[in-house]
């Protein structure tokens, strides 16, 4: 090897770099180095320098900066591919005729790690990862991907890694054959490697397929199946691993891109790539521009319930050290417990301490608030909290509802205070509603989504009003929903039509596994502030009857084992209301149901956007999606909203029930 590398033949964002008789081709196109066009185009050039440069006998694939190859360059997918595609690059590669090494760092991913396949060998360092993660945005490997990977690994293993979508680290990657060597420094180690191998190719397209078990592959498929929903890329996915050991591989890899391309171009795979594009934008926040976050090293949490112990939870996991307090100090006990068991698969959770003293918070730099939904309560906390914690110290609630500014104002800093809601439980589910107020300081702001980043969060800023964001709109969807009942329809029926949409549960089922206590709580609220006493009185009727839902194991249904059933009682006191507000029930089709609820939504949604409430409309789309279970594959309510026929979409917002306001269908443009 050379001392000094000779320089570079060309630019970014591929060159060629002569090392000795090693030939580095290095793509540099930052951040990620995603395999976009002119990646593409540059290697190769680069590849087909190597092959006519007589002093070369190796070549080493490498990105430069900090990643290897982290996939492609999603931008390109909602239009025809360019040429030359992803295949004719690993073509190239193939039909180099002297061997090429990967070498891997950082993240080789999706079309990064396919070409990794396509080489010779593969070595990376200790902290790399690779995978094909494609069923993130609905489709399946393109550039055989599930044509290669079974002959690393067996096909099983093979779709249990395409179908998680997870990345899998050096140490288990080089364990299961999906590389050839974990090396201490990547470029002498990849030469190393590539010299070693003495100017011989090792295809995968000439290997066979690793020996699977028939009954082992079954098992991966059904696993597949399940944590796809059956989604038609889960399918594929499963069709395409199969065929690896079934088919040739030429007529296993033109399946493999005709299905690529077939769910590239599919609705469900533009939402997908909708939202990813949307957690990126929803990071961008006017007024924050040159604002610092503040150094949060400890945390703070009033409340040992099941959300306090959730919040617990999850900054345990991230490391940060919790203290957790309760002024019933027999509650902390069964906190330990609880957070105990939520962090059972956690790696190396940070340190909690339980106190029942507010004065054990002095040092913590951020304190949340998880009492009881109240807004005396709330503000007698921060009242009180104000004159213990350290004056640099961020306060925070975790209020669903309640109006953020009218909290703020209980401390005498408002500056100082902003909202974090999670959703429970806290410590798995993946929204964070971020509330700016009136008065909240744009470097408590930034604080605020630097820790969301923190916990894995999917953060999202809101304006301060009613269930800012999502509780907003699933109030308006509940209440419309609720509608239907007097209209003629059951909750097992409305559930059903919802879920056959492709959410995770009904309206009915959630407010049973939530508890009914709380919604009518809220509903309480509600009336008292506006004195408007029109919803649908089943909610009050069965919290009186003590049908609180799965916790006293009945509900708007019945409960035995777990397992809910329609319940005749119900339907009786549905039958009761109709005939008190006078009411002739009809008969609800599945497709009305649908209807109106998602009419309901996206109505909701359009005066949220009006009211400044959320800052765009793919933040609302985010935050019903990570936090209320509406379907991924439709991109949330108003990418959905977009993809409808208007006409048919206003003549279902007309349908309606009780709207005092509609939303402008114009703001969908």
């Amino acid at each position: 090897m050379n001392a000094t590398p000779q320089p570079p033949t060309s630019a970014a964002p591929v060159r060629l770099e002569r090392d000795g008789s090693v030939g580095f081709i290095v793509i540099d196109n930052p951040p990620i180095n995603a395999g976009s066009l002119g990646v593409r185009q540059g290697l190769i050039a680069a590849l087909g320098e190597l092959a006519g440069d007589a002093s070369l006998a190796a070549g080493v694939l490498i990105g430069a900066g900090t990643t290897f190859i982290a996939g492609s360059d999603l931008r390109e997918f909602s239009a025809p591919l360019a040429d030359p595609q992803m295949p004719a690059v690993i073509a190239a590669i193939e039909a180099c005729p002297k061997p090429v090494v990967a070498a891997i760092h950082g993240a080789a991913l999706g079309g990064g790690y396919e070409i990794a396949l396509a080489c010779d060998a593969r070595v990376a360092l200790a902290d790399a990862v690779v995978g094909l993660p494609e069923g993130t945005f609905g489709i399946i490997p393109g550039a055989g991907g599930t044509v290669r990977l079974p002959r690393l690994t067996d096909a099983a293993t093979a779709l249990d890694i395409v179908s998680t979508c997870r990345r899998v680290k050096a140490p288990e990657a080089k364990a299961l054959g999906l590389i050839d060597a974990v090396v201490d420094e990547l470029r002498p180690g990849a030469a190393a490697f590539a010299l070693s191998l003495k100017g011989a190719k090792r295809r995968l397209r000439d290997l066979p397929t690793k020996p699977v078990e028939a009954e082992a592959f079954e098992k991966a498929a059904t696993a597949a199946l399940k944590r796809g929903r059956c989604r038609p890329y889960a399918q594929e996915q499963v069709a395409a691993l199969r065929r690896a050991f079934e088919a040739p591989f030429d007529a296993a890899l033109a399946e493999e891109r005709a299905v690529f391309q077939r769910l590239r171009q599919s609705d469900e795979s533009a939402a997908l790539r909708h939202l990813f594009f949307a957690e990126r934008e929803a990071a961008r926040i006017d007024g924050l521009e040159g604002a610092k976050p503040l150094p949060v090293k400890s945390v703070g949490i009033v409340g040992a319930g099941t959300m306090g112990s959730g919040i617990a939870a999850a900054f345990l996991a991230a490391g940060l050290p919790i203290t957790l307090v309760d002024l019933k100090p027999e509650l902390l006990d069964a906190a330990r417990q609880r957070v105990a068991g939520f962090l059972a698969k956690a790696a190396k959770p940070a340190a909690l301490t339980t106190s029942s003293e507010l004065g054990a918070l002095a040092p913590c730099e951020l304190v949340i608030e998880a009492v009881f939904e109240d807004m005396a309560v709330k503000q007698d906390l921060l009242r009180r909290l104000d004159g213990i914690v350290r004056p640099d110290a961020i306060l925070a609630s975790n209020t669903s509802y309640l109006d953020l500014d009218a909290i703020a104002a209980a401390t005498a800093e408002p500056a100082r205070v902003v909202g974090l809601h999670f959703f429970a439980p806290a410590h798995v589910m993946k929204l964070l509603e971020i509330v700016r107020g009136a008065k909240t300081a744009p470097a408590v702001l930034a604080s605020a989504l630097k820790l969301g980043r923190a916990l894995g969060k999917v953060a999202v800023v809101s304006g301060v009003g009613d269930g800012f964001i999502g509780n907003r709109i699933y109030n308006a969807y509940r209440t419309q929903c609720e509608a239907m009942l007097l209209a003629g329809a059951l909750p097992e029926e409305i559930d059903g039509a919802i879920e056959a949409l492709g959410f995770a549960m009904g309206p009915f089922a959630v407010s049973d596994l939530s508890g009914l206590d709380i919604a009518w709580a809220n509903r309480k609220r509600k009336q008292a502030e506006t004195g408007d006493h029109s919803d649908v009185p089943v909610l009050e009727w069965l919290v009186a009857g003590g049908r609180l839902g799965r916790k006293t194991g009945a509900g708007w249904y019945a409960y035995e084992d777990g397992r809910r059933s329609p319940d005749p009682a119900v339907a009786g006191l549905v039958v009761k209301a109709r005939a008190e507000r006078g009411v002739t029930a009809a008969s609800l089709g599945r497709e009305t149901i649908q209807n109106r609820a998602m009419a309901a939504i996206v109505n909701e949604a359009l005066l949220v956007l009006e009211d400044g409430i959320a800052a765009r409309p793919s933040d609302i789309d985010l935050v019903l999606i990570n936090g209320y279970g509406f379907p991924r594959h439709l991109g949330g309510p108003l990418w959905w909203a977009k993809t409808q026929d208007r006409q048919r979409l206003e003549q279902a917002l007309q349908a309606l029930q009780g709207l005092k306001r509609r939303g402008d269908l114009a703001r969908l443009d």
